[in-house]
């Protein structure tokens, strides 16, 4: 039996992929084994190093739930902003006005083509040369318009992509009703296409979330990941336990937004799924009242 990607593999193939899939597992454990090994010959797994993230309640309250504070502060402010203004940016993409359509796409492809480091510090150095805001507040001001500014292009592309991949009679349709264009998209395109954005809309926020540690890096901004480097003057040299209590926090929070989406993207799947009946009217048949369907 085949199917249109693959062939169904037959009983040598089976068999082949058990042991390749055993032989995986063998050295897979044997990296792990002479990683753990190492960390431990270099005193890394000793019990002192670990027991202040269990023992010393500060490490979180000083240190760590701070920092996951800043982080979510600083990407909820970009997220908030950048997914109104990259979905207007993908609608004027969509425009059939040529000085609409032009302009949107050079800033598209601009900001799309710029790292969201170097806009970072960019945004940085223009707080400091052209504003008034102080030098406590600049480092999350550059953050949040460094993301805002990437991430907005991105998820034009984004919007973009899921409306022009809806049928088009759908918008044939609108139009047939005497729908302007605007209510087309706003009414009957995007509420269609948000399930098939959603799945590269939650990737791009996670990558949001990701991307506030690059403030910290070169921009001072106290956010998760930069706490490594007061908790390891503060508690000795415990470099690699912070950075992996850091990174579970990371992955436990993108956990919790990667699941929240999937249970929202599986609603609105089952809700566009739900059939709407009606019952045609036949000649010379009498009006039936609707308690009476509904009791039926």
């Amino acid at each position: 039996m085949s199917s249109v990607l693959y062939d169904t593999p037959g009983p040598r193939a089976k068999r082949r992929n058990v042991v390749y899939t055993i032989v995986f597992l063998a050295v897979l454990a044997l990296v792990v084994w002479w990683v753990l090994s190492a960390l431990a010959d270099k005193g890394q797994l000793a019990g002192d190093k670990w027991s202040p993230f269990v023992t010393d309640s500060r490490v979180w309250t000083t240190y760590l739930l701070p920092g996951l504070t800043e982080t979510l502060k600083a990407a909820a402010l970009s997220i908030l902003i950048a997914l109104p203004l990259g979905a207007l940016l993908g609608i004027g993409r969509l425009s059939d006005h040529r000085w609409v359509r032009v302009p949107v796409g050079v800033v598209v492809e601009f900001f799309r083509a710029i790292p969201v480091l170097l806009l970072m510090m960019f945004a940085s150095a223009v707080y400091r040369e052209f504003t008034t805001v102080s030098s406590d507040f600049r480092p999350l001001y550059a953050v949040v318009t460094g993301l805002v500014l990437y991430n907005a292009s991105v998820i034009a592309e984004v919007v973009r992509a899921g409306v022009l991949s809806l049928p088009r009679g759908q918008g044939d349709a609108a139009v047939a009703l005497g729908m302007r264009k605007g209510q087309t998209m706003l009414y009957v395109l995007l509420p269609q296409a948000v399930t098939v954005m959603l799945p590269a809309l939650v990737s791009q926020l996670v990558v949001i979330v990701k991307d506030t540690a690059l403030g910290g890096a070169l921009l001072g901004y106290a956010e998760l990941l930069s706490q490594n480097r007061q908790i390891t003057a503060n508690y000795g040299a415990n470099t690699i336990a912070t950075f992996t209590v850091i990174a579970l926090i990371y992955i436990v929070l993108n956990f919790a937004l990667t699941t929240l989406a999937g249970r929202l993207e599986a609603r609105l799947r089952r809700g566009r799924k739900t059939p709407s009946v009606t019952l045609p009217a036949q000649a010379g048949a009498t009006d039936v009242p609707s308690e009476a369907v509904s009791g039926a």
